[in-house]
């Protein structure tokens, strides 16, 4: 079974940092382009980041570029999001999303639970 497991989300400060973790299994990690995607309170889904299978190439949403970095370990199965000088407009669930292909496609056919993220003071 392909599953997505994130963690490390919380109540951050503004100007704060947090890193999430994306733990995969169920399929070969290594071949896969894998990205964020989130959704604010009231909102639409929103693309955050993604990278391509070999870490080689990453891409960005023009919110968060320069203040978050997406990363992967093949070794460990696992998708991190660090995020740096967080605002209050980062608060989301927040989802790792496995594309259908790589290099990065932006669709996506596997989807975690989420894990909230709530920046404020």
């Amino acid at each position: 079974e392909v599953q997505l497991v994130e963690s490390g989300g919380g109540l951050v400060q503004p100007g704060g940092s947090l890193r999430l973790s994306c733990a995969a299994s169920g399929f070969t990690f290594g071949d896969y382009a894998m990205g964020w995607v989130r959704q604010a309170p009231g909102k639409g889904l929103e693309w955050v980041s993604a990278v391509n299978s070999n870490s080689a190439t990453t891409s960005y949403a023009d919110s968060v570029k320069g203040r978050f970095t997406i990363s992967r370990d093949t070794a460990k199965n696992t998708l991190y999001l660090q995020m740096n000088n967080v605002k209050p407009e980062d608060t989301a669930v927040y989802y790792c999303a496995k594309d259908l292909t790589d290099p990065i496609g932006g669709r996506y056919d596997t989807w975690g639970q989420g894990t909230r993220v709530t920046v404020s003071s």
